[in-house]
């Protein structure tokens, strides 16, 4: 009889055993995630970034920066930095000081026929002398700008035969600058149809190069002058091999102003003064 109800209760316990096994268990709810668009994902992680950088800026991230750096719209000349005053507006100033230089390559030569350790030098000296600051040289170093490239050295003078031809070869070597630079597609639109019109117009050859060489001086914002120091571009590079381009672009400076007018320029490269005027008119307006 005991062993009777020993075998019933184990029968019992297997029994309920069995039964709770075919009872589902009790799960979490499990829900299939939903696909994310690859732009939200983005949009995201760039609200988490600016989140993260606001938190620790001192103006909301959607200030714009030029608001924080007013020097970032400020285009200063050669030889001068951009600084904020003491109530935060941007300045000009003269760069404080040039970077030492040992490569003898970076040397340059300046229109008083002294040797600079680097063009850094020669701008800054050049600020220094037009902000009236005690470590300028003297009074004529208010327009100093480099000749050439290179330590001074003994050029040539030009003879007065080659000034009188130095026009033409100076026109030559424009257009074929302009027409160089066309093959290699670097003109904009407006300089790229001038030099089209110059390849089948012989009598625009000339003409459009000058204009768009002297566009191209011209300073920010175009004036309609060309500077002694906007000219470093051609007369630097040419120096050593064309010695009479010192003279030639001194000359084109008729009332010794230190700036050469559009008349001027095409009056020194022997051109008609008023078409060269028009055309130019037409460049700056675009």
């Amino acid at each position: 009889m005991k062993l009777y109800w020993i075998s019933f209760i184990f029968l019992l316990v297997c029994l309920v055993n069995d039964i709770s096994a075919d009872k589902p268990k009790k799960h979490k709810k499990y829900r299939k995630p939903h696909k994310v668009a690859p732009e939200a994902i983005t949009k995201l992680k760039s609200d988490e970034k600016k989140i993260a950088s606001s938190e620790n800026a001192e103006v909301p991230p959607e200030v714009d920066r030029n608001i924080m750096d007013p020097c970032l719209k400020v285009h200063c000349g050669a030889g001068r930095i951009c600084q904020l005053d003491e109530v935060g507006e941007p300045q000009c100033v003269c760069i404080p000081s040039c970077p030492e230089e040992s490569d003898s390559r970076r040397k340059v030569c300046s229109n008083h026929n002294e040797t600079w350790s680097s063009d850094c030098a020669v701008y800054q000296q050049r600020c220094l002398c037009q902000t009236g600051k005690d470590s300028c040289k003297g009074p004529n170093y208010k327009h100093v700008h480099i000749d050439y490239y290179g330590e001074c050295r003994e050029m040539p003078e030009c003879t007065k035969e080659e000034m009188v031809d130095f026009p033409r070869r100076m026109r030559d070597w424009l257009f074929n600058i302009m027409r160089d630079l066309a093959d290699r597609d670097e003109l904009t639109s407006h300089y790229l149809e001038m030099e089209r019109e110059a390849e089948s117009n012989m009598t625009r050859r000339w003409s459009n190069a000058a204009i768009w060489k002297f566009c191209e001086l011209d300073g920010n914002p175009p004036d309609r002058s060309v500077s002694i120091h906007e000219l470093f571009p051609i007369r630097a590079p040419l120096m050593a091999l064309e010695y009479c381009i010192a003279p030639f672009l001194k000359s084109c400076d008729a009332d010794d102003n230190h700036r050469i007018t559009l008349k001027e320029w095409a009056k020194c490269l022997e051109l008609d003064e008023d078409e060269i005027e028009d055309r130019c008119e037409k460049i700056t307006e675009e």
